[in-house]
């Protein structure tokens, strides 16, 4: 896959910032919550909220429930920016004599270990795969069929790192998360079933739009490592993935980080998405642009991000928020 290289600042501007604690990001990599089953993190979320919002510098209004199914809207002051972070992961259901059927795209190899639960009990079984690579489960009894499963959580914390099933897109709403405790002015928009094809976001941004006037959003999802996508180089602005935003609008994000000297590269790629997809093809006029920190081993259960560039990814919205 092709990218651009990556945009080198002399000053990284989130080195100098407060070191965020990641007790709370091993917290939303251990929910279980794979596409069509947010439910548990939007009550995880919601709780969390609840707590946490007496701390923050703007209270914002929480909207949930009738009309937004699992998803969540946190209103902010007067916003003229909305972040979309989805909550939802890859994992598997299982189907019958056995089976697996993929939500969204996992990678994983044969003998990691699945979670869940059904109404027998806590699961705790391993993948496997036939001569023509179809997933399995191996397991002491029959899983009820229509069960879901995901990455047995494995977080892991070094000095430089961070290692753990489901980084994306759990590291996505840490970001919102930490964003929302210094945000005056925003929405904060908790999406549902991105890594299965989407759905809930049309319905998102007609309610913001029509509510609260607002055309423009930042996707704060994980992207890949690669050949022009380094780790420990700073959070990513894309510039198009399998979609293209309008370019005007990357280039006053691209003049607010060269203007703060702020940490980051740029991304040019041709196939992935996001919940950008769905702003884009929505009857809504927003633009949009994707932000977030480079990861290694996507979608597997060893997702790794480095903490420099997670650092990178909060002060890049926090100035985003507070600019655009």
């Amino acid at each position: 896959m092709n990218r651009t290289l990556p945009v080198k600042k002399k000053i990284p501007s989130a080195k100098t910032t407060r070191k965020p604690d990641f007790g709370l990001l091993k917290q939303l990599c251990a929910v279980h919550a794979p596409s069509g089953e947010e439910s548990a993190i939007a009550e995880f979320l919601l709780n969390y909220i609840a707590k946490a919002k007496k701390n923050w510098k703007t209270k914002p209004r929480v909207y949930y429930g009738e009309g937004f199914q699992d998803c969540i809207l946190l209103k902010f002051g007067k916003p003229r920016t909305a972040i979309f972070a989805h909550m939802d992961s890859v994992g598997f259901t299982v189907r019958y004599f056995n089976q697996l059927l993929t939500i969204g795209s996992p990678d994983a190899e044969a003998g990691t270990k699945l979670v869940g639960r059904d109404r027998l009990g806590e699961i705790e079984c391993e993948l496997e795969f036939d001569k023509e690579q179809h997933a399995f489960y191996k397991f002491g009894r029959t899983i009820e069929r229509g069960t879901s499963l995901t990455y047995k959580p494995n977080f892991k914390e070094t000095t430089d790192s961070i290692q753990s099933p489901y980084l994306d897109n759990r590291l996505g709403v840490y970001n919102a998360l930490k964003v929302a405790e210094t945000l005056t002015n925003g929405v904060i928009a908790f999406s549902c079933w991105e890594e299965h094809g989407g759905g809930s976001v049309p319905y998102l941004a007609r309610y913001i739009n029509e509510k609260w006037g607002v055309t423009q959003a930042l996707i704060s999802d994980i992207t890949w490592a690669s050949d022009g996508v380094e780790p420990g180089k700073g959070v990513v602005i894309s510039m198009r993935d399998r979609n293209i935003p309008r370019k005007k609008f990357i280039q006053r994000i691209i003049s607010i980080a060269d203007k703060n000297n702020l940490d980051y590269q740029l991304e040019v790629e041709g196939m992935g998405s996001s919940d950008g997809r769905e702003l884009q093809l929505s009857p809504i006029p927003f633009d949009w642009c994707f932000v977030g920190a480079p990861q290694q081993f996507a979608h597997t259960p060893h997702e790794k991000v480095l903490k420099y560039d997670i650092e990178s990814m909060i002060v890049m919205y926090q100035s985003l928020m507070k600019l655009l």
